[in-house]
């Protein structure tokens, strides 16, 4: 067996450039795998921490039917008991409650239709990064329980800076046991601008704004009830498991625990696309490269037409002959890793150090807000490589079939 091994390696390089030109276009097709996925996995983390970290959470809490109606009614059932078990939970790191409902708000100069958000924002730093987005203005001052904030795209359309005065219109659920009288009153707060945002999410830009908690829940005559409660675990896989006891053990008494694959259920949709994108890329490379790995191989074959047939001559077994082009495409195949793995690195380690700037752009219901940067990891380089190799030494069995088939006397015809 040593001896065939020593040599394909020596007919590997008994011409050197074409064996480096079909090493090259395997290994950029390898190489061209290792990114792609890098970039998957880079564009997976980029869009889960801008989909969680802006505003969504990596969990949420509510009432059955609220996501689907956004019936202010549907607040929370049992809210102490729930914020009571969270405080002891090992798996939450942080949580955060809010009342939501949709409204108008009005400046001097215009009116737009808001989502209206109400927050404690000594507790929704730490889910949402609507304090670290303010571009102008501040958070929320200390004691301004008028205070609102509002998105840079709202501020233009309602010609309102910091300071301005503006009026927020919602309708009170109806509860007289909290202040509430028919549904569909309307209750009216002037509020001062004390800071405006700028995510670069259009929805969130021009279309929703923050107030305090509760400011909130007196507007819509909620009591001290809330319509969501946002969760950040200690640690982000838990968001992605569907399988948590997390969420069964919270989706009791007519509420619904759901992570962020049930709340953007196309974003998780569109990783499984990205998934299958990569294999059919990889078969699509590899059926391409294949032609080439025949076609080296057979130009190496009838180079030697007539060794082959003195090999056979001697008592060279038809078995022989394949193992040794076999071990051929296995020696062409480890060239090929090393070229495409050096290759794979090179490129994608310079793309992690600059990135790519998708900024802005939208996909699958998520705006990039950060740079993109490709993710190595050591599955890249031994996964693909191996396939490599096996899929190099499978073509090579065509070839080495055609060779053991062959004759020693048309063998050494061929080659006169």
């Amino acid at each position: 067996m040593w001896i065939y091994l020593k040599l394909a390696w020596r007919n590997l390089f008994r011409n050197k450039r074409r064996s480096f030109i079909a090493g090259i276009a395997i290994g950029i097709g390898l190489a061209s795998l290792i990114f792609v996925d890098a970039l998957m996995i880079g564009m997976e983390e980029n869009m889960v921490k801008s989909a969680t970290s802006s505003f969504l959470g990596e969990g949420q809490i509510h009432r059955e039917g609220f996501r689907e109606t956004q019936d202010v009614a549907l607040t929370i059932n049992h809210l102490d008991d729930i914020v009571s078990n969270l405080k002891q939970e090992p798996v939450v790191s942080h949580f955060t409650r809010r009342v939501m409902t949709f409204g108008m708000i009005t400046s001097p100069a215009n009116v737009n239709a808001i989502s209206l958000v109400g927050i404690d924002p000594s507790t929704e730093q730490y889910l949402s990064q609507v304090d670290e987005a303010i571009t102008d203005g501040a958070y929320f001052t200390d004691g301004g329980e008028r205070d609102i904030v509002i998105g840079s795209k709202l501020a233009e359309t309602l010609e309102a800076g910091i300071g301005g005065r503006v009026v927020v219109t919602v309708a009170q659920v109806a509860d007289p046991a909290k202040g509430g009288t028919h549904a569909g009153d309307l209750s009216q707060e002037m509020f001062r601008i004390s800071g405006i945002y700028h995510f670069n999410i259009q929805e969130m830009d021009g279309a929703m704004a923050f107030i305090r908690l509760e400011k909130a829940q007196a507007m819509l005559a909620l009591g001290s009830d809330v319509h969501e409660i946002a969760i950040k675990f200690v640690d982000t896989k838990y968001g992605r498991n569907e399988n948590l006891p997390f969420w069964k053990k919270y989706s009791r008494d007519g509420n619904v625990a759901s992570g962020w694959t049930k709340i953007l259920p196309q974003l998780e949709a569109a990783f499984e696309l990205s998934q299958f994108s990569i294999f059919i890329t990889g078969l699509i490379l590899f059926g391409v490269v294949a032609l080439g790995i025949i076609n080296t191989l057979f130009m190496s074959l009838h180079e030697r037409m007539f060794e082959f047939g003195v090999l056979r001559a001697v008592g060279t077994r038809p078995f022989g002959i394949a193992r040794l082009i076999i071990l051929e495409a296995g020696a062409l195949a480890i060239l090929s890793i090393a070229l495409g793995n050096i290759l794979g690195f090179a490129v994608t380690y310079l793309i992690a150090k600059t990135g790519i700037d998708y900024t802005g752009i939208e996909f699958a219901g998520v705006t990039f807000r950060e740079l993109l940067y490709p993710v190595m990891n050591v599955k890249q380089f031994v996964f693909y490589p191996f396939w490599v190799f096996v899929f190099t030494s499978v073509v090579g069995i065509y070839p080495s079939v055609y060779a053991a088939k062959m004759s020693p006397a048309a063998a050494m015809r061929k080659s006169l």
